[in-house]
């Protein structure tokens, strides 16, 4: 799901560009990995509880860098079908 996100544009990624594009109101929901150092995790938990965005916890730094071919660990999802279809999945542990 996520490469199909990015392949479509709907995927950005990076703290600092999660952090702007929050503020920005673009981000549908966020994923970032369980496995983040713990003062970029309040970060991104502060800003997304702010405007009630979900946030995905669900996956590794390891787990996201693959799916995306990317080494990263924060994602934003800018397309609410993306969104709600990852929420989804990773509700009922597809």
């Amino acid at each position: 799901m996520l490469g199909l996100a990015q392949r479509a544009g709907k995927l950005i990624s990076g703290t600092e560009t999660i952090l702007d594009e929050l503020k920005r109101k673009r981000v549908k929901a966020v994923i970032m990995a369980n496995d983040i150092q713990d003062n970029t995790a309040e970060k991104v938990n502060l800003a997304t509880k702010k405007d009630n965005i979900p946030l995905i916890t669900a996956f590794s730094a390891a787990e996201i860098s693959h799916a995306i071919g990317k080494k990263r660990k924060v994602l934003g999802l800018t397309d609410v079908g993306f969104a709600k279809t990852l929420i989804k999945r990773v509700n009922e542990g597809v």
